[in-house]
């Protein structure tokens, strides 16, 4: 069942940039704290859904191109919510809750950890300070990041697809690929995460099959704001979202 399920999501998704991993809610209710636990059985089916460098080109721009006037939020978050929202059609037979990456919770909480979803789905691998025997940094605070064995940090953690109706119990779970292995690469990664994340060298921590494009850095780089003159929306849309 789970293959069928996600050869379906993999067919709707894949063309336009997407990646999907699945994993049982149990998984990653097993390493959370109970307040971000996800309200299922622990066999429930799910999916993590990333975004690639080649999402840009083949989802992002023909959807602003063609939505250009109903652009009313962050193109991106309405670009994903878009294409996640129209897998609902292809099972009509199934209930199929979806959880962005940018919802919170009434406390301002995300709905879900998206690093650690990905880390249980085999998707990417979450480092985190636990990694690291001989800890450089004291007291500071240390935030932990996701690096694909493909993309590097090239790429986002949009959302999850949960199919409540569906149970798993035998799904064996895919451990991610361990790409930055050596305790000097990963004190560099989360050096240069947490200290210097705007230069983006954290990213190509691993030598990378694909990565941003130029116009996709430039765009990411921008405050959100102004954003959308990159995407060539005209000045007209741009003050009905921001005035």
């Amino acid at each position: 069942m789970e293959r069928r399920v996600a050869e379906r999501i993999r067919g709707a998704l894949s063309p336009f940039g997407f990646e999907v991993h699945a994993f049982k809610v149990g998984w990653y209710n097993a390493v959370v704290q109970p307040a971000f636990h996800l309200p299922y059985t622990d066999d429930t089916l799910a999916f993590v859904v990333l975004s690639t460098p080649s999402m840009f080109e083949k989802a992002l721009k023909p959807f602003v191109n063609k939505e250009r006037l109903k652009i009313i939020r962050d193109p991106v978050d309405q670009c994903v919510s878009y294409h996640l929202s129209r897998l609902k059609e292809k099972f009509p037979d199934q209930t199929v809750d979806i959880m962005f990456d940018y919802e919170l919770l009434p406390n301002r909480k995300p709905k879900f950890l998206a690093q650690t979803a990905a880390h249980v789905s085999g998707a990417a691998y979450y480092y985190q300070r636990k990694d690291v025997k001989r800890d450089p940094w004291g007291k500071k605070k240390i935030f932990g990041v996701c690096i694909h064995p493909r993309y590097g940090g090239w790429f986002a953690i949009r959302g999850l697809l949960l199919f409540p109706d569906i149970q798993v119990p035998f799904l064996e779970q895919c451990a991610p690929v361990d790409c930055v292995s050596t305790e000097e690469q990963r004190i560099e990664l989360l050096e240069q995460f947490n200290f210097h994340w705007q230069d983006t060298r954290y990213r190509d921590i691993i030598e990378v099959k694909e990565k941003y494009s130029e116009e996709q850095k430039a765009y990411f780089a921008t405050p959100p704001a102004e954003r959308l003159k990159l995407l060539g929306l005209t000045q007209e849309v741009h003050r009905s979202i921001f005035h």
